[in-house]
């Protein structure tokens, strides 16, 4: 636990300084289209013919506690969200390898892409790079930027959900610089 605070504390002062704004409520989203963990193609565009709304969210990697208990809350809700006629989505940096993980951790069973090149975080804003001190104290804990993510460019996202309406506008935002924060199930939820 210890160790998760010393994390926590680290990583704070370096998303305070260096992180990017997020997308706004009323912003139309920035289309997209990648493969899942699955090998399934995902069109944000498509999903949103197919669908009344898509949750977006962002997160760190299958290291972050705090990544893998929203994730397990978003999937014991899965039935709840979807039955509002929401398609869920996860985008990471972490590499499929980890991203298995992630799922072995939080049993979710949606769609989760490896964000190669960060093309869907940069569009939503929310990459930060990680700067070298800190990623030197996180090695010292026991995580690994540059095995977690495949590359050695130490970038990671602002956790972040989004709300995307079947216009293709962002209809709710949970976008906060301490990461310990996340968008609860009842606010995601009102907001389909």
């Amino acid at each position: 636990m210890k160790r998760y605070l010393l994390i926590t504390v680290a990583l704070f002062f370096t998303i305070q300084a260096s992180a990017q704004n997020g997308l706004k409520a009323g912003e139309k989203a920035p289309k997209f289209i990648a493969t899942d963990n699955a090998g399934k193609s995902i069109s944000l565009p498509a999903l949103l013919k197919q669908h009344k709304s898509v949750v977006l969210f962002f997160y760190r990697g299958q290291w972050c506690p705090y990544c893998n208990k929203h994730i397990q809350q978003l999937q014991d809700s899965l039935q709840l969200l979807t039955a509002k006629g929401a398609y869920v989505i996860g985008v990471t940096p972490e590499t499929g390898e980890n991203i298995n993980k992630t799922i072995e951790k939080t049993h979710a069973s949606f769609s989760i892409i490896e964000d190669k090149g960060y093309k869907i975080m940069k569009a939503y804003d929310v990459n930060y790079r990680v700067d070298d001190a800190l990623n030197a104290k996180l090695k010292n804990y026991g995580v690994d930027l540059e095995k977690n993510n495949g590359n050695k460019d130490h970038v990671l996202p602002v956790p972040a959900t989004y709300v995307i309406n079947s216009s293709g506008k962002i209809v709710f935002v949970q976008f906060d610089k301490d990461y310990t924060k996340r968008a609860s199930i009842a606010s995601i939820a009102a907001a389909l």
